[in-house]
């Protein structure tokens, strides 16, 4: 089904649920004649019939075509609650709805990997000027861009491995399996006397982070119920918020004390050993286990988790995706419709991102909050995590509401104005005070509003659109598109500004900005509401119950 139709389509399906319920709106199919009394009646009951039609078009032309059983009440409910979001979630009652409070945990423990994720992003934004001159590289601009950047070629083959270790070993023993690397890392890296243990153990979390970056959003995806799952996979962008902010917090005694980078360091052993001890006692995905074969199990979990209403609903979907692709999944995969078109989805939304400037803007916030009297570094990306932290915190509010394709859009075009308004202040002959005042604006802006769809949205969206089959090589190959872009923006951006200017570059981002909100409009499909199953079902151009 071509995306559009598939949007369409899930739109449908949210009808209220009375009107499953209701009664028959036409005769009998039988023409025997009946007593007077009755024709009486029926033409008395005409008028409402025909006013309870429009109820009952919208109710036929909703059901799916697979399967014409009527749909029960609460399943519908859920999926009215699904789309439409809102603090009740749908539900009929005035109080608040906490059905998410029974996974929490488990997406929570999986998403400090991504609160390590953001720790190791800032935890050499202040002290690597102190880590070079203890380690003997002071001066070199290459070899301090190397210890940062190793970090990326890391994650790169982290990303690559990540689909092997997830389909042998599952979400939840890979999560802790991957932890080791990022604990002997951390360790080699703050016990480090020279610049080769300095790289070796930043390469060693980079293929850690590699793997977990994959892995947490393809996690909190399969565990997640529907009605949460936008809403729950924005962790993923919190915590590495979070862990970019509190590597900036701790760095401040760095400015004072030049050998407080060890300590640094040596904190980020500590929530690798939370994820290890915590994901034994986290679930299993349901769908791994049902892909395996242990479909109790997977019961087992979608009946801790999921709404009552919902189990068997889900159980008989999931086995039917699983009866679909009972064989092993490859890399050949991808070049096969539909799950080629995903994967391109999934790399050019990466791609589009990184080339939207995120990492340049960054990079160069600094110098920006420089000119209107910031002159600490970790004091301005401080801010710079904070605004971050705060559009993450408001696209959790809004994921379940506006959904995934709204959010991407209006992020896109947010940080487009956000570009062209920075390169307004530097540009034109304006004010000094006004100039700086703009640029910190647009700089602030642009960061929020990434954090609203950008940030979040990419990550959650290309593990919905992906099939049960090709979920974890999706998922991997688009982010290895992602640290191949961030390599190379991060190793050109400066080259460009100094051939072109700031204003250009920037310029260059805004218009990536617009390419990417309408690449959005016309090739994301909306996921908001729908289970997996129903998505993956609805982007197979196969025929129900036969192979791809």
């Amino acid at each position: 089904m071509p995306p559009l139709v598939a949007a369409a389509a899930a739109a449908l399906l949210v009808v209220p649920a009375s009107a499953a319920r209701r009664p028959r709106l036409w005769p009998s199919r039988s023409r025997r004649a009946r007593p007077a009394e009755a024709r009486a009646a029926a033409l008395r009951a005409l008028p409402r019939r025909l006013e309870l039609w429009p109820q009952r078009l919208a109710s036929v032309e909703s059901t799916p075509p697979p399967s014409p059983a009527p749909p029960e009440p609460e399943s519908i409910s859920s999926l009215d609650a699904g789309s439409g979001g809102g603090d009740s979630g749908g539900d009929g009652g005035g109080g608040a709805d906490l059905g998410w409070l029974r996974v929490f945990p488990h997406v929570l423990t999986a998403s400090m990997a991504n609160f390590l994720f953001g720790y190791h992003i800032g935890v050499m934004n202040g002290p690597i000027e102190d880590i070079a001159r203890e380690l003997g590289f002071q001066g070199n601009p290459f070899l301090q861009g190397l210890v940062v950047s190793i970090f990326i070629v890391g994650a790169f083959f982290g990303s690559l491995s990540s689909s092997a270790l997830v389909d042998k070993f599952g979400c939840k023993k890979t999560l802790q399996i991957d932890s080791i690397p990022l604990i002997i890392g951390a360790f080699l890296s703050a016990q480090a006397d020279s610049l080769d243990e300095m790289l070796l153990g930043r390469f060693l979390v980079g293929i850690g982070i590699g793997v977990n970056t994959v892995l947490v959003p393809l996690y909190i995806s399969e565990v997640a119920p529907t009605k949460y799952r936008g809403f729950l996979g924005t962790l993923c962008q919190i915590g590495t918020c979070l862990g970019i902010i509190g590597a900036l917090s701790l760095g401040i005694p760095s400015e004072s004390n030049p050998h407080w980078w060890r300590t640094m360091l040596y904190a980020a052993c500590v929530p690798g050993f939370l994820i290890v001890v915590g994901m034994q006692f986290a679930v299993e995905s349901p769908r791994w286990l049902a892909k395996v074969g242990r479909f109790d199990d997977a019961r087992k979990v979608v009946e801790s988790l999921w709404e009552p209403s919902e189990v068997d609903k889900s159980m008989e979907e999931i086995k039917a995706v699983v009866a679909n692709d009972d064989s092993q999944s490859s890399w050949s995969d991808l070049l096969v419709e539909p799950h080629n078109r995903v994967a391109l989805i999934g790399g050019s939304l990466f791609f589009l991102q990184q080339f939207a400037g995120i990492n340049g803007v960054l990079y160069f916030s600094s110098l920006t909050f420089r000119d209107v009297g910031i002159t600490s570094g970790a004091l301005a990306s401080l801010y710079v995590g904070i605004t971050n932290f705060g559009g993450a915190l408001v696209a959790s509010n809004l994921m379940d509401k506006q959904g995934r394709k709204n959010l991407l859009i209006g992020s896109y075009l947010g940080m487009a104005f956000a570009m062209f308004l920075i390169v307004y202040g530097i540009s034109f002959p304006l004010d000094e005070g006004v100039a700086h005042s703009l640029s910190i604006t647009g700089t602030l802006l642009y960061i929020f509003t990434f954090a609203l769809g950008a940030g979040p949205v990419t990550g959650i969206i290309i593990p919905e659109l992906s099939s049960a089959r090709t979920r974890s090589k999706v998922m991997g190959f688009s982010f290895t598109v992602h640290w191949i872009c961030n390599f190379l923006v991060g190793l050109y951006f400066l080259e460009l500004v100094n051939k072109f200017g700031v204003g250009a570059v920037y310029a260059g981002f805004g218009g990536v900005s617009l390419l990417t909100a309408l690449f959005a409009y016309n090739f994301i499909v909306e996921t908001k509401g729908r289970s997996l199953e129903e998505i993956e079902m609805s982007m197979s151009p196969a025929t129900p119950g036969k192979r791809e």
